[in-house]
């Protein structure tokens, strides 16, 4: 049964809400389709800087205004920005609302970007950078999909390159918004306490004048991908690696079965398999993980651990090993039926939070044009067997695929 409700407007904009009435809190959020990897290579990192000089000033509010305008009713607004989404949101008392629908509105439509503050959110943005290449924790995600997207706008730092950042100003947001705004492609989420019929009423008020944006920007899909490994000696004190791979995109029919692996090799639980192996059996790293990135029209699958330079290589191996385990040795019974019941668990808690569940909603109704209720997914869950979590291994895991990315101390 269906427990949100959508209106589209005759601009194409949708607006979802999903009523949770034991809350006093509402959460509501503008989702684009845009992202760093619509940018083309003189724009590297400006869906990044238009994300963040949306809040220094609007046709009729300063920045000061703007931040102040929820902060006084000890609302939070906030945003941010990925490889393929840009978000403006804000959660509030469920009484001020309102508020944020204005001001949401106002942000994502108005900006005006006046020059002065441009200069001074440049400095922050460079700011930033140097923060991120500072940890090379950090660093190594930004070149590791470099390496992986070599010649691709998914292997571009959301934030994007000095020269790049420096060269911004008014033309060049207004262009790039110009080519890749999108009312069709843009959803306003809301979960709250609130009755759905004012919550339309209020969404309607601020967005049926919004003009039609039709940009155009076609996404380049990836065409070729080449395992590479490349090691580069930098002046720290802990050695760092990523291992990884292409995979599957949000469409593809094994896309949960990806899930449920990535969840047993080095998912969020401290029983990961490679959590076990490489911290608990052997004391070779402070923390091992691994992540699966699903794109719209392809994926990606990252290991990262940091360990020290003497026991790098036996690190790999043993990462190594458990991958091949997995693609070589079918799960048991009991095996498969405790790994679906803690992925099964993750996303009940996952669903608990209000504000991941509205930026979730959002998201899955722009890729996916439709949103799949929990019971459907562990229905899903429930349904894949060993076999094909085998094969799925054999097909994104074959160690011959495996780029390998590591930083190790001067």
């Amino acid at each position: 049964m269906q427990d949100y409700e959508i209106l589209t407007l005759p601009n194409h904009i949708r607006i979802l809400h999903k009523q949770v009435p034991h809350t006093q809190i509402a959460h509501c959020g503008f989702i684009l389709n845009i992202g760093s990897r619509d940018e083309q290579p003189h724009q590297q990192g400006l869906a990044h800087f238009w994300e963040h000089t949306a809040f220094k000033g609007t046709q009729k509010r300063k920045a000061y205004h703007i931040l102040s305008r929820l902060e006084d009713v000890g609302g939070e607004l906030n945003a941010y920005t990925t490889k393929e989404k840009i978000c403006f949101y804000a959660s509030l008392l469920a009484p001020h609302f309102e508020k944020a629908v204005d001001l949401l509105t106002d942000i994502t439509f108005f900006s005006t970007f006046p020059e002065k503050e441009l200069a001074k959110e440049r400095n922050v943005i460079l700011e930033e950078m140097s923060m991120y290449q500072d940890d090379p924790a950090d660093a190594i995600q930004d070149e590791f999909d470099a390496l992986m997207f070599k010649n691709h706008s998914l292997g571009y730092n959301i934030l994007g390159t000095m020269e790049s950042v420096q060269s911004f100003d008014k033309a060049s947001l207004q262009q790039f918004i110009h080519e890749n705004l999108n009312t069709s492609q843009l959803v306003f989420s809301v979960v709250s306490p609130l009755p759905t019929k004012k919550v339309f009423a209020w969404a309607e008020k601020y967005l049926q004048d919004i003009p039609i944006y039709t940009g155009t920007t076609q996404r380049k899909n990836i065409t070729t991908y080449e395992a590479q490994q490349v090691q580069q000696l930098k002046a720290i004190s802990q050695a760092h690696c990523m291992i990884g791979t292409v995979a599957y995109s949000l469409h593809h029919p094994k896309r949960l079965a990806l899930v449920l692996l990535n969840n047993i090799l080095g998912g969020n639980s401290m029983n990961s398999r490679l959590n076990m192996t490489l911290r608990e059996k052997h004391g070779l790293v402070y923390a091992i993980e691994s992540n699966y990135h699903p794109f719209t029209d392809t994926g990606q699958l990252s290991i990262y651990f940091g360990t020290e330079k003497n026991t790098m290589e036996k690190s790999i191996d043993l990462v190594l090993k458990e991958l091949a385990h997995l693609r070589n040795k079918k799960l048991g019974a009991m095996q498969l039926h405790k790994a679906k019941g803690q992925l099964m668990g993750q996303l009940a808690m996952g669903e608990e939070s209000n504000l991941s569940l509205m930026l979730m909603f959002g998201k899955s109704l722009l890729d996916l044009d439709n949103i799949e209720s929990l019971p459907h997914v562990f229905k899903e869950i429930e349904a894949l067997s060993a076999e094909t979590l085998c094969e799925v291994a054999n097909e994104v895991l074959a160690e011959n695929q495996l780029t390998l990315l590591s930083y190790l101390p001067q």
